[in-house]
């Protein structure tokens, strides 16, 4: 069903004859590919769930209250390909595009957050490639969340691969606040006059967020007396 919707897709955005063969040729390696990005986003989402583990025997507590994964789409991958002008290639997507896999941890508290974080990136099989704290240094918007591009292998059949995945850490607020703001902003025929006052009133809603982790981390620790 991929493979038929990459196929349809590009055959809508690229008329060259060369280019239809290409794609025809690149189906198959693709749909490769892509198997191998959901086999990478298993091997992350286990490591979050085996630290999770730990840590609640630890301390007590379950850092992480949801795992999401998502492998980006065909119709998304390929209008980012061509918004960076790059080869309609699977190596292409492998060298360029960085966000194919991704996983998103929902955490209870922000201190989960950078404690899951340097966990995750002390593990010598994953090597961190670009990080990015939306946390520290908020979006204009107001978006809030730690981006993480990691590199950890796979093990297939005759070979040891190296997959790119995206890990973005967010409390519970952040990510109520990231989906119903995602909503919002892409809903079509948007008023450019009530765009920008929504615009406003969203980053609003972002400080608010922001605030009620403060105070629930704050609770949380005159409960243990810290």
């Amino acid at each position: 069903m991929i493979i038929k919707h990459i196929k349809e897709h590009f055959f809508k955005e690229l008329t060259r004859s060369e280019n239809l063969e290409k794609i025809k040729e690149g189906a198959l390696p693709y749909a490769r590919l892509m198997s191998y990005y959901r086999c990478a986003i298993m091997e992350v989402e286990t490591k979050f769930k085996v630290l999770n583990e730990q840590l609640s025997l630890k301390y007590d507590e379950n850092p992480i209250e949801t795992i999401k994964s998502r492998l980006k789409s065909p119709d998304s991958t390929i209008k980012k390909m061509m918004k960076k002008e790059i080869p309609l290639t699977t190596d292409a997507i492998e060298e360029y595009i960085t966000d194919i896999a991704g996983i998103r941890v929902i955490c209870s508290f922000q201190e989960d957050i950078y404690k899951l974080a340097k966990c995750l990136l002390q593990q010598d099989d994953v090597t961190l490639i670009e990080q990015k704290d939306y946390i520290k240094n908020p979006k204009e918007s107001g978006y809030r969340s730690l981006h993480l591009i990691i590199e950890i292998p796979i093990f297939l059949e005759n070979e040891k691969r190296p997959m790119k995945v995206e890990v973005q850490l967010r409390t519970i607020a952040m990510d109520f606040w990231a989906s119903l703001e995602h909503k919002i902003r892409y809903k079509k025929n948007i008023p450019p006059e009530l765009l920008e006052q929504l615009s406003k009133e969203l980053t609003e809603c972002a400080q608010k967020s922001a605030e009620l982790d403060e105070r629930m981390s704050n609770i949380k620790k005159r409960i243990k007396g810290k």
